[in-house]
């Protein structure tokens, strides 16, 4: 590997925004849970998750939680294992895509790939948390 992509890759700033970016997702929803709560709730209903005001404040704490500790890097493994379950989860109970029909299926397989490739990227920012990088 060349020393300016090594450097790059193991600087705090690049690290940094790649744990951001890997966060993306769950920070923003979260924020979104945050401004309008009554939408998550109606989230949660959808999904058949009573009581519906529960299930959305929690999985806000764990969404912004998770990325929180995944972004400052201190116990990432925690967030990242929290966000990771989370999204296993959202399988059976938002995306059941063997339960429904086309085009619903298909669309909601392709959501579950994309949950499971993200479950691996939390995989690796666990195993990843703490390491010292160079500044």
């Amino acid at each position: 590997m060349p020393i300016a992509i090594h450097r790059i890759l193991t600087s705090r700033w690049f690290n940094f925004l790649a744990r951001t970016v890997l966060t993306f997702v769950f920070w923003s929803a979260g924020l979104a849970g945050i401004f309008d709560f009554s939408g998550k709730v109606i989230e949660m209903e959808m999904v058949g998750l009573e009581p519906a005001a529960l299930f959305a404040l929690a999985v806000t704490i764990v969404q912004i939680g998770g990325s929180t500790l995944i972004i400052i890097d201190r116990f990432a493994w925690l967030g990242a294992g929290a966000l990771g379950v989370f999204l296993a989860l959202t399988i059976p109970i938002a995306h059941p895509f063997w339960q429904m029909s086309e085009p619903n299926r298909t669309f909601e397989f392709y959501v579950v790939l994309e949950h499971i490739s993200l479950i691996g990227g939390l995989m690796i920012a666990a195993a990843l948390s703490g390491r010292k990088t160079i500044s």
